[in-house]
């Protein structure tokens, strides 16, 4: 029942100065051209369990899920690591940094002062009952002073910074005892939740209100939430809203789609799963399962939509893979990196199997952004479950999942794809 949560960046050391207290919550910084497709070696092996979600604050990138251990590159030297662990992003090594946290995580989010903000289904963070969030130093592992906030229950599966706010989002109902379902913004010090922002979401006739993933605007004023949802702030939406974040309330715009309203296998209440906005904030692009296909369907595709624009909303195009699940997704200039346990894109007429026109693409594919068809770039990876973290950072693209091969290469469960 776990799902795919965010990948975060925050640039301090590598060239963007003064971006610090700006980024969003993932920040795909502008990539000039498609990544390689040789992998890098020197990232570190997670010997068990799922890579939920990955971070970068300056140099280090921070790794969260459910896993007892790692290696270095060469699979010599293993480390204990439960759920966290930090490495040096351009030689791999494994950092002396061992937060104990009980329970996984699924997101992360770099913070200022060299901290990094966890979420996930964990109670306790170094001994001390935290529910569901936390801020940690990555001088020490030890929990930020001050940053006091806690879920009452269920998860965080997604989190994104902008200056001094925190957006937070999963299965929660209430955040420091005020009642916030599925959605809060809070102080990104104090943890203090933001009491104007309220985004009353509701999901009548579903088991709860859930938030699988979102996305913020690189400006900051935009948020795009994905989950299962029927009416935000008294208006019907859908699996998919898209609020007005400039200000101090949660305002719904006046954008919406209706194309994630028609069902796909009876048993999911939603199936949309992750979206990412483009580096200019022009548009995002939305990825889901759903276990169907078919030509018209949205179960089991990619889509991208463009911001501009208020009422019902149509996709700029759709990308199907015939039936597998995508999970993660992540926006550059030169491609949309869509991740999952699909086999093929392009591939609207399979049913399970390769259609006309389709084009083999195993666990990982890289989506011209103009006209969403797969793009040549074709490494390959392993399937298992699926790819869960997808993030583009200056050095490449990482990438975490549940399975050891990538580019016929082992890279057990965290790779990187170079930049040119």
């Amino acid at each position: 029942m776990r799902r795919r949560l965010t990948a975060t960046v925050l640039s301090g050391v590598l060239g963007a100065a003064g971006l610090v207290a700006a980024q969003p919550a993932r920040a795909n910084f502008p990539l000039p051209a498609v990544v390689g497709t040789n992998p890098v070696d020197y990232t570190p092996h997670v010997t068990n369990g799922t890579v939920w979600a990955v971070a970068v604050v300056g140099d280090v990138v921070v790794v969260g899920g459910d896993f007892t251990g790692v290696t270095d590159g060469a699979g010599r030297l293993r480390y204990p690591r439960r759920n966290l662990f930090a490495y040096r992003l351009t030689t791999g090594a494994v950092l002396p940094w061992t937060p104990a946290v009980d329970r996984p995580v699924y997101a992360l989010a770099a913070g200022a002062d060299q901290s990094v903000y966890a979420g996930g289904w964990f109670r306790t963070v170094n001994g001390v009952a935290q529910r569901g969030l936390a801020r940690l130093s990555l001088r020490d592992g030890q929990r930020v002073a001050g940053f006091a906030a806690s879920i009452n229950w269920g998860d965080v599966r997604a989190l994104a910074v902008h200056g001094n706010r925190l957006y937070v989002g999963g299965t929660f109902s209430m955040v420091n005892g005020w009642a916030r379902a599925a959605l809060a913004r809070i102080d990104a010090r104090s943890g203090a939740v933001d009491r104007q922002f309220n985004a009353r979401i509701t999901a009548p006739g579903l088991q709860r209100p859930r938030i699988e993933d979102f996305a913020l605007s690189p400006d900051g004023g935009r948020l795009v939430v994905v989950g299962a949802m029927r009416f935000v702030a008294g208006w019907g939406r859908n699996s998919l809203a898209v609020l007005n974040t400039a200000g101090p309330t949660a305002l719904v715009h006046n954008w919406y789609t209706n194309v994630y309203v028609p069902p796909c296998l009876v048993g999911f209440d939603t199936y949309v799963r992750g979206v990412d906005f483009a580096p200019g904030g022009d548009y995002f692009v939305v990825v889901t399962t759903g276990r169907a296909s078919g030509p018209t369907a949205m179960c089991d595709s990619a889509a991208r939509f463009n911001v501009r624009g208020t009422g019902p909303q149509r996709p700029v195009w759709v990308n199907r893979t015939g039936g597998d699940s995508l999970y993660a997704v992540a926006v550059t200039p030169a491609a949309v990196y869509v991740g999952g346990h699909q086999r093929w894109m392009d591939n609207p007429y399979g049913r399970e199997t390769a259609g006309p026109g389709a084009q083999p693409r195993s666990g990982i594919a890289a989506l011209h952004p103009v006209t969403g068809r797969a793009l040549a770039w074709n490494p390959g990876k392993s399937r298992g479950v699926g790819t869960r973290a997808l993030l583009a950072t200056p050095a490449g693209l990482l990438v975490g999942s549940d399975t050891e091969r990538l580019a016929a290469e082992r890279h057990a469960r965290l790779g990187m794809f170079p930049t040119p």
